[in-house]
């Protein structure tokens, strides 16, 4: 994570924000990160973390002026921050569901491929939020890498780093060595471009 010296954003405020802003990072941020880590997987920790203090540099006018009330400030904005996470989880769960529910009928269905979609039911939620998306865009929505990346507003390769790296990990989780096909109409692995 950068420092808040480091935020092009911090080059341009007044000297006595930025000195208010680097004052209150240094004085909280390890008790905030304990306090998110408390609630949170210690990998999304550091996000949330820096999410929190990307709205503290954008109303460092609205801080408080005691260090305990910082704080608390702080963690009331954190945990706001982890509730909004929360309520999307919760979205994304429940769109899950909606779009299974909607699959054709089972009859006449090969077991295996009932069997993969459990699979991916069960594992999709340990993905990371940044995964599901790369995956769904390509599998799901039937974009090609050029628009997937598009829509992510990156460029087609990251895209394509991007996916590989979630389907690696969603291999990891299913437990599936890579050259498995078993499951292969879970995931699709043409080429994404």
């Amino acid at each position: 994570m950068s420092t808040p010296s480091e935020s092009p954003a911090a080059a341009g405020a007044p000297p006595s924000e930025r000195d208010r802003f680097r004052s209150v990072y240094a004085a909280t941020y390890p008790d905030l990160l304990r306090f998110v880590t408390r609630r949170v997987h210690p990998s999304h920790a550091e996000d949330v973390v820096a999410d929190v203090f990307l709205v503290a540099w954008r109303r460092v006018a609205d801080l408080p002026a005691e260090l305990d009330n910082q704080r608390a400030w702080l963690f009331g904005m954190a945990r706001r921050t982890l509730l909004n996470q929360y309520r999307s989880d919760r979205r994304h769960e429940a769109l899950a569901v909606r779009i299974a529910e909607h699959q054709p009928s089972s009859a006449g269905v090969d077991p295996e491929l009932i069997a993969a979609r459990l699979d991916l039911a069960r594992v999709w939620p340990s993905l990371s939020t940044a995964d599901q998306e790369a995956i769904a865009l390509t599998a799901w929505d039937g974009l090609d890498g050029p628009a997937a990346a598009a829509v992510l507003g990156i460029t087609p390769v990251a895209y394509r780093l991007r996916l590989s790296r979630a389907r690696r990990s969603l291999r990891r989780l299913l437990d599936l060595p890579h050259t498995s096909a078993a499951h292969g109409a879970a995931l699709p692995e043409g080429n994404p471009s």
